[in-house]
């Protein structure tokens, strides 16, 4: 097995970011959740604790 790099996160951001570009009329909201998680282990900042 082998680790994830940062590098393979940039690449897997960079493919959604491009789907959702070309296709903009398509419900995108479990790739926009998964662009969140992959900037937040991009950029190492843990989210924001939510309130209610």
């Amino acid at each position: 097995m082998q680790a994830v790099t940062k590098g393979d996160r940039r690449k897997e951001l960079d493919v959604l970011l491009g789907q959702i570009q070309a296709h903009p009329e398509r419900d995108w909201s479990s790739a926009r959740r998964r662009i969140a998680t992959l900037n937040k282990l991009i950029t190492g900042k843990p989210a924001p604790a939510k309130t209610h």
